[in-house]
């Protein structure tokens, strides 16, 4: 059965969020084969994680997608606005699975360096865009195995 997906990205720090994008596709098309010639995702991108949620929530009520993925990076600084980003935009991508039943992920980095992004971008760490499409695909197979 094939499905789509949407990706919304974060592209305030652009090379990261180019990674995690590639990441996500790269997930979502294992699990859906190579039936849709443009990608098995639409890519949305906004300039920070601060909006993320509401992008995230337009395409979850769309209709159109069976998931989305939130991508992008933010970066500690000398002030508070790191704390208040991460913690705004994780709670408002939540808040977008749990309000349209969507599920909606956060592949948001959350680091202290920029070689911590890049590690943890398709780096030799992690690649949070792939966990971030993965963690859509298990949420519905939940649903799937809920439904019978």
């Amino acid at each position: 059965m094939s499905q789509r997906y949407a990706i919304v990205a974060a592209t305030f720090y652009r090379d990261l969020a180019d990674r995690l994008i590639a990441g996500a596709q790269a997930s979502f098309a294992e699990a859906t084969g190579p039936e849709a010639a443009d990608g098995p995702a639409d890519v949305y991108e906004v300039p920070g994680a601060f909006e993320l949620p509401l992008a995230a929530k337009m395409a979850a009520e769309s209709g159109r997608y069976a998931g989305v993925a939130c991508v992008g990076a933010v970066i500690r600084g000398e002030t508070d606005h790191y704390d208040w980003v991460c913690g705004e935009a994780a709670r408002g991508i939540q808040q977008v699975q749990l309000d349209t039943g969507v599920p909606t992920s956060f592949g948001v980095l959350t680091v202290d360096s920029m070689d911590q992004a890049l590690a943890r971008s398709g780096g030799d760490k992690r690649d949070s865009g792939r966990h971030a499409a993965d963690a859509v695909i298990a949420l519905l197979a939940v649903r799937r195995g809920l439904a019978g």
